[in-house]
């Protein structure tokens, strides 16, 4: 990636808050020549991303999408492509892990098959649903990068402590997911690079009720999450195609 044409078209999906609305920010502030377009499901919790809109009006478009329904990819991906036909660097930010009723699960009494379709629904399939309508964006001969925030508890070679069914297993998914889009890509999109990211233990809302026995040094900010992320990214050739790699720039094990 480091490797850039004139103006890096960038898509941040899941932008509102957290790691997404972190990437938004970080690279509005340090990258030159970019449009960057944001996606957010709610308006009501994404003030700040508005916010930044306005410091940033001539740089930053912001799109509504609920990623668990495939007509408004496909229609994304279509409104899009009124605008531009390149994207160099696209970022599946969203994540669930708990909400209600829904929370990871401790062992096999607290399994509920409609939560666990929650999870794949929002952890897994999304990723597949943006790989399949914005391959099109990625027929370019530019260095491109087709990422998605994923999870190291969802390396199986890494798993000792068990739980966690629903994350763990739709972050395996994803993982599995973004295995095959690296394959399909290489052969329809040569100059893509397809990898999943771990972020670490970062300090946003997702994790907070799980921040009590994090170490404070292994619990990372939203920026400097972003920042060793977008390190990777930068960092990124074509043989990195198809990996998993954690915050440091490790390859964690599938």
């Amino acid at each position: 990636m480091n490797t850039s044409p004139t103006q890096q078209n960038i898509l941040i999906i899941g932008a509102s808050r957290g790691i997404g609305f972190g990437f938004v920010k970080m690279l509005l502030e340090q990258k030159n020549n970019i449009k960057l377009y944001a996606t957010y499901r709610d308006q009501e919790t994404a003030g700040d991303l508005f916010k930044l809109q306005l410091e940033y009006s001539s740089f930053l478009n912001l799109l509504q999408l609920d990623i668990t329904h495939e007509e408004q990819i496909d229609n994304l991906a279509k409104q899009l492509k009124n605008e531009i036909s390149d994207i160099h660097l696209l970022v599946n930010c969203v994540g669930f892990l708990q909400k209600g009723n829904i929370k990871p699960e401790k062992s096999l009494r607290h399994i509920n098959s409609e939560n666990l379709l929650t999870y794949f629904k929002i952890n897994s399939i999304a990723t597949v649903l943006l790989a399949k309508y914005f391959l099109p964006f990625f027929r370019h001969s530019d260095p491109s990068v087709f990422a998605a925030v994923s999870a190291k508890v969802g390396s199986i070679g890494d798993n000792y402590l068990g739980g966690w069914y629903g994350y763990r297993a739709s972050k395996t998914a994803l993982n599995m997911f973004l295995k095959n889009i690296s394959i399909e890509y290489k052969r329809t999109c040569p100059h893509t690079i397809v990898v999943a990211l771990h972020p670490g233990t970062t300090d946003t809302d997702l994790s907070k009720p799980f921040q009590r026995n994090v170490p404070p040094e292994k619990l990372f900010s939203v920026e400097r999450t972003v920042n060793q992320l977008l390190n990777i990214i930068d960092n990124l050739t074509e043989n990195d195609t198809g990996q998993f790699f954690s915050w440091d720039g490790s390859r964690l094990p599938w």
